[in-house]
């Protein structure tokens, strides 16, 4: 919702005062140079970068425009979640807790919080960690590292996305002049002609190069620093996974280790420790 508002203001105060300076609306609306500067940014991102990634850009701006899911209920359901998988392994063993890692979808712990694993990363995370843990073979400091190791990965490819827009939308100024330069080529060619039409020329060429600034530092810039801001509030939410995993696999009771999670949570998203109490034993949330 937000970066749609600030769109809106970004073009509401740009045009808005163009037109209190009495400008001719009609006179930025130049589809030629629209089709110069917008094919060229988009033959741009084909050329570097392999078609996964552009369409995961794509999917992560509608993510940017519907807002991000790492809220403070989800994050309270996450720890739900880890206290209910701790508590069933304590009850009933490890050995019944890898049936459930190794069926997910049909396990009653897993299935009881489907907003969370439809990310099957999230699912495949939590899974293989716990797969390793029950295992017994890996030390909790190797399986540490195995785990931070996995989070880096998973966060390096997240980023591609966020550094292909940018790319772009660090071309789109030149791009822009490229435009204008047609234009002035083509003015150039009407030099004879009515003074009207030579103006028109100009305008348009113009328009090329406001329009390339613009849909720089005006759209793709933002959206690729909100996009990016969206990959780091992922990195955290598996912080919060690994603390909380890591501190039930070294021996912890299964509300210390999901005291470990939610102290890796941000402060702003941080549930209290009453919160979390209180929906981990099914009671009603503290005021």
């Amino acid at each position: 919702m937000f970066p749609l508002i600030g769109l809106v203001v970004v073009f509401g105060s740009i045009l808005g005062g163009f037109l209190m300076e009495k400008g001719p609306l009609a006179v930025l609306v130049q589809p030629a140079e629209l089709i110069i500067i917008g094919g060229a940014a988009i033959g741009t991102l084909l050329v570097g970068n392999p078609l996964p990634i552009v369409i995961r850009m794509f999917t992560g701006l509608l993510g940017v425009l519907s807002g991000s899911k790492y809220t403070k209920s989800f994050y309270l359901d996450s720890l739900k979640m880890l206290n209910d998988i701790f508590t069933f392994a304590r009850k009933s063993g490890m050995a019944k807790l890898e049936e459930d890692v190794e069926n997910p979808d049909k396990s009653a712990v897993f299935s009881k919080y489907p907003k969370i694993i439809k990310d099957h990363h999230i699912l495949h995370f939590v899974c293989d960690t716990l797969r390793t843990a029950v295992s017994g073979v890996v030390p909790p400091h190797d399986l540490d590292a195995m785990i931070e190791n996995d989070i880096d990965i998973h966060h390096h490819e997240a980023l591609l996305p966020a550094k292909a827009l940018s790319t772009v939308s660090d071309a789109l100024p030149g791009l822009g002049i490229v435009a204008a330069v047609l234009g002035v080529v083509i003015t150039m060619g009407a030099l004879g002609g009515p003074p009207e039409e030579i103006g028109h020329k100009v305008a348009a060429a113009l328009v090329g190069t406001f329009l390339g600034i613009l849909l720089c530092y005006g759209v793709g810039s933002p959206l690729a620093s909100n996009l990016e801001q969206m990959v780091d509030a992922e990195g955290q939410f598996y912080q919060m996974l690994r603390a909380g995993l890591m501190a039930f696999a070294r021996g912890m009771a299964p509300m210390i280790a999901v005291e470990f999670a939610r102290r890796a949570i941000p402060h702003e998203l941080r549930p209290s420790f009453k919160d979390m109490e209180a929906a981990c034993k099914g009671a009603p949330k503290a005021a």
